[in-house]
Parts: C-alpha cells; structure tokens; sequence
C-alpha cells in the first residue's frame, strides 16, 4: 500500500513536472484545477496497473500532453527529443548536401538529375547512375528518405558514393570508380523567369528562402532589361518560407510607409507590424500575382499586402490560410513544444489563417483572389512540370524549358494586363461563374439529402 502511495506520488510529480515545464505558469493553474489534473492521474494510474501490457510513465505522459497540444490547433506540437534536434538542426543550418535530385527507380536509389554548381556536377555525376553505396554502406534497400538522410552530412564534411552507371553498349549497369565529394550548402533554384510576348514580364517563385531576394532581384533586372512593361508575380504552390523573405520582396512594390504585415495574439509583446522604410524600386510596373490553395504563408502575406494596397490584382483560386506564428521552447528530456502565440493579419486587418474545424468560419482566412479562376490541381501541375522534370548533363547543353500545357490562371492575367479584358470586366465573370457553382453544388446537395429521405423511409 505504502509503494503505491509513494508510485502515485511520483507520478502525480512527473504529470505536474511536465506540465510545468510547458508553461511556467502552470503550477499556479494546477493547483485551481486540481480535480482536473486528478483526473489525468487517475487515468494514467489505472493505465499503468491495468492495461494488458506493461506501459511506460515518459510516454504515457508525453502522449497526454500530444493530445493537449492537439487540441489547440493543426500547427501547435509536441516534440520528442529526435524532432526537436531535428528542427534545431533544419533552422540552423547545420547540415550540408551534394545537390542531386533521387528517384527509387527498378529497386535502386538513381539519380534524376545533378544540380548545377553543386558537388555532384562538379564530379560528373550523371542522369540515371544508380548510387549503390554511401561510404560503404549499402542504400538498394533503403527507403528514399532514409537514403538522402545519410547522404546529408555537416558542410565541409566528405562522403564516398560507390556508383554503377548504364553502359551505352551492352545496356547493363556497371560499377564505375567511387566518387568522393565534399559536403556542401546547397541553394536551390527557387526563382524561375521569362517574357512573355507583349512585353509582359512573368516571374515564378517556388519559395521563400534566404536567398529568394536576391533572385527576384536578378530576375526583375533581366526582365527589365527585356523591356519589361507589366509583371506576373506566380506564387502558385509555393508554400512560403521565411517572413523576412516575404516582406523584403513586397518592399520592391509598394511605395514607403506602408503596411505590409502584423500579427496580434493575446499577449501585446506578441504585436509586431512590417512596413516600408522607403519607395520600392518597381513601384510603376502594373502587377498580376497567381495564387492557388498550394499558396501558403510568405505567398499570403505578399499577395495580401500587394491586394489590399491595390498594387496587383490577384488571379487564380483561394490560398492555403496559413500564416500563424510558432514559438518553439525547450522541454525536460531533450523535448520540445511548437506553440502558436500569434496570427498574421493583412494591411486591412484579414485575418489569413483559416479555421479549417469551424463551418461557421469556413469563408475566414486565406487570400481570395480579385479574379478567380478554377482549375483541377491535376491540370495546374501539368503547368510545372517542366521546372520539376528538368534535367542537366555535366558537359551537355543548357536544357530549354518549355511550356505546352494550357494556363487558363496566366492566360486571364495577360488579357487583363495587355488590355484585352478590364479588371472589372473580369471580376464581373468570376462572380458570376462562382454563383453559378455554388447554386450547382447547393443543388446537388439538395437531391443528395433528398434521395437519402427517399431511402430511409423506402418509398
């Protein structure tokens, strides 16, 4: 009786040692809730003494406090020690790569394509080699992820791939000299550019990441260059990256002064706004940014603040709605919790992040566009394909993108930035074609509920 006062004890200790550790604050929240947190106890005892197998206290109360978290919201999370050094190790930037994109291809981790600039190019590594080993270690039966992890590896460090390549004779793979090549920090394409005929400049971003400035930059210059006379923005499932990012590249549109992002959470600290310090540099090029619901974060924020300071139109399909701020805090045992302390609000107070457990809010949150253009998620990746697919041979020729697949969402933007449709023409047609789906869906559901009636009673 004695060791069961003393293991309640205990475990009241840990829930309440746990709980504290989340919030500092909590151990005065306890105390008044205490019947509560007797509750949990009582439940997590009765676990540990009848559940049909034996139980672990750590994971019986790092479930509890998952399920805590969970019901805060979809980005709010606990994280056990492996995810949190993981998260530690992706902000810091710890790690380094060789700059090869990977399928599973016939059973075997094979190369699609080397990343110009990175080790893997500069070693020749080529389309369709099949990496067999990594230092030694065999990868063929490795999950493609699981392969890439150990392949990643602290910048500066050195790896060893062992390699078969296809032979152009006889078609089979053969094992060639193993490679060795020294970690680097790979940055990625993120920035793709072209114009389009009538002068108008279109400029695609796959993300917001520390060197997007810089690339938008160099795009915007070459366009300018071109002639450019009007400018679509793409943020077409781009989703987001870093805030700075997405403000440093609404600063190149909007004039000085002006407001291009706040959050507010319940906390003032938790207030911040983001403004202009001085006239961006495109300030007079007539603007269309391209969102869909794979737009998320930075792309809401941009188009956002570009929307309600009416700098650009915007075309497409509502966004993602996910611009929330997460604070991420240390806990006891290498853990960690990602809480969210904060939400992002546009110029005109929109609040972006949508409330996907609430119907009653279901037309809160995201970026609605100006325009609203729909297309299957299929067909508008048909759109990118040619970014995705393409593929660069050391010693080859530069690969031509090119674009077959229909655009209907960058085909409106051109027509009203050339003149060949007004904006309110435009506008006038997209709210006439989603009253049109609406009426058609209600409709359905409708004789769907109807039909349901009909076979309950089973007339």
């Amino acid at each position: 009786m004695k060791d069961k006062k003393l293991n309640r004890y205990a475990l009241v200790a840990a829930v309440v040692f746990f709980i504290g550790t989340l919030f500092p604050y909590a151990y005065g929240a306890a105390e008044r809730s205490l019947k509560q947190l007797r509750v949990l106890v009582d439940v997590i005892e009765f676990i540990k003494e009848n559940y049909v197998e034996r139980t672990d206290t750590d994971k019986l109360v790092a479930g509890a406090i998952r399920g805590v978290v969970r019901e805060l919201d979809d980005f709010s999370q606990y994280l056990d020690p492996k995810d949190y050094k993981n998260l530690k190790n992706d902000t810091r930037g710890e790690f380094g790569g060789l700059g090869i994109r990977l399928q599973k291809k016939d059973g075997f981790v094979t190369v699609v394509t080397p990343m110009p600039g990175t080790p893997a190019f500069k070693a020749k590594i080529m389309p369709d080699d099949r990496i067999i080993k990594v230092d030694g270690k065999e990868i063929s039966a490795m999950e493609l992820e699981d392969a890439v992890e150990i392949m990643r590896g602290p910048i500066g460090s050195k790896v060893k791939l062992s390699i078969s390549r296809k032979d152009s004779v006889s078609g089979e793979f053969k094992p060639i000299p193993d490679v060795r090549l020294k970690r680097e920090r790979i940055v990625p394409e993120v920035v793709y550019f072209r114009m389009l005929p009538n002068k108008v400049g279109y400029l695609y971003m796959v993300d917001f990441s520390g060197h997007s400035l810089e690339e938008v930059k160099k795009g915007l210059t070459a366009l300018k260059k071109q002639g450019m006379t009007s400018l679509v923005l793409d943020l077409r499932f781009n989703p987001g990256g870093l805030l700075s990012g997405a403000v440093d590249i609404a600063k190149l549109f909007l004039p000085a002064d002006k407001m291009i992002v706040y959050t507010q959470g319940r906390k003032k600290e938790y207030y911040q706004e983001f403004k202009t310090a001085v006239d961006g540099d495109y300030l007079n090029v007539p603007m269309a940014v391209l969102v869909n619901p794979g737009s998320a974060s930075a792309s809401e924020i941009v188009s956002g603040a570009l929307q309600d300071h009416k700098r650009a139109f915007v075309v497409g399909q509502r966004t993602f709605g996910k611009a929330s701020v997460q604070q991420v805090i240390p806990l006891a045992g290498g853990a960690g919790l990602r809480l969210t302390i904060a939400r992002y609000y546009t110029p005109l107070g929109r609040l972006i992040q949508r409330d996907y457990h609430n119907k009653e809010k279901a037309d809160e949150g995201g970026i609605w566009p100006d325009v609203e253009v729909v297309v299957k998620a299929d067909d508008e990746i048909k759109v990118f394909t040619p970014y995705r697919d393409v593929v660069y041979t050391p010693g080859g020729k530069e690969p031509v993108l090119e674009f077959k697949e229909k655009d209907p969402v960058l085909d409106k933007a051109v027509a009203i930035l050339t003149g060949k449709e007004t904006l309110e023409a435009a506008k006038a047609q997209s709210e006439k074609e989603a009253a049109k789906r609406k009426a058609e869906k209600e409709k359905k559901q409708k004789d769907s509920s109807e039909s349901e009636e009909t076979d309950e009673t089973g007339n």
